[in-house]
């Protein structure tokens, strides 16, 4: 569907996508996305906010997307959201540049630090977010960049990969902010696990070395399970509430995003936002086939 020149067109057209779209998206404006995150605070859950778009290869977009990050970060901190890190930023550093031909990663990392530095203003953090295995290297590259004047900069792991192991070890240091997932992106078995069962293993394995060190975890999982293991482990290593977090995507299990806010513990939501909402829709597609189903109907009856 994310491939389908013909079924985009239908999605963006059909009169019910916006219906359904907002289910997962806080609308397309910096105030809209605001007032979603304000939202969210009056049941004492966190935000991280993400400006859509990916795979930029226009300079003008780019920086584009950094003013709007910068704007975004700002109207945070006038309606008292951002301080102590309660409302974030995450950022794909293919949206600020990293794609570029020439100079893509020294143009994302010169936007990823201006970006930080109004995050900085604020009284708030930003967190790098990882896309697809080609680009890890490079981002972690900027990460490393960011930490000598930031080192609150946080970084994402993907669970499938075979290397994030490895990677959380390095990683779970001291002040370092990490968010473990379990990946969304298509990946070859050469570089990532293929099965459920394995890649739920991997998440497992990361989750021990990032509880066991002296980082700040942060347990993006909506399963069961592994929301389950993530606490026992934080109780076996004796971590205080505020030493970790649950992250949970706008939209999904929100009944349980709220139970576990109200028990005490850290509880951020993933909000994204934007006019670029069509690949990250039909990433949530893939990773829930109900959710399929239930857009596709609505695209037949109403579209």
């Amino acid at each position: 569907m994310s491939d389908s020149d013909l079924i985009r067109s239908a999605v963006l057209k059909a009169p019910v996508s916006r219906s359904v779209v907002s289910r997962y998206v806080a609308g397309e404006s910096v105030d809209e996305a605001v007032a979603v995150a304000a939202e969210l605070r009056t049941t004492n859950r966190l935000a991280s906010l993400d400006y859509l778009g990916e795979d930029t290869t226009d300079r003008a977009h780019a920086d584009a997307t950094r003013d709007t990050y910068v704007h975004l970060l700002e109207a945070l901190a006038r309606e008292d959201l951002a301080a102590f890190g309660a409302a974030e930023v995450s950022v794909k550093l293919s949206a600020v540049g990293q794609a570029l031909p020439q100079d893509g990663d020294a143009i994302a990392l010169d936007h990823a630090r201006a970006i930080c530095e109004a995050a900085a203003a604020a009284g708030t953090t930003v967190t790098l977010d990882m896309e697809d295995h080609t680009t890890t290297d490079s981002t972690l590259q900027v990460l490393r960049e960011l930490r000598q004047d930031f080192p609150w900069v946080g970084a994402v792991l993907q669970a499938y990969l075979h290397r994030t192991e490895a990677d959380c070890r390095d990683l779970a240091a001291a002040g370092s902010r990490v968010r473990l997932c379990k990946g969304a992106y298509k990946e070859p078995e050469s570089v990532a696990f293929q099965s459920k069962e394995d890649v739920d293993k991997s998440y497992v394995r990361c989750l021990k070395v990032l509880m066991a060190g002296e980082g700040y975890p942060m347990v993006a999982s909506h399963d069961p399970r592994l929301v389950e293991i993530a606490g026992a482990l934080a109780a076996k290593h004796g971590r205080a509430a505020d030493s970790f977090e649950y992250q949970m995507l706008y939209g999904i299990r929100p009944e349980e995003q709220r139970r576990i806010a109200d028990r005490g513990d850290q509880m951020r939501v993933y909000i994204p936002y934007g006019e670029e909402w069509y690949g990250y829709l039909m990433r949530r597609m893939a990773e829930r086939p109900a959710n399929t189903m239930f857009f596709l109907r609505g695209l037949a009856t109403k579209g």
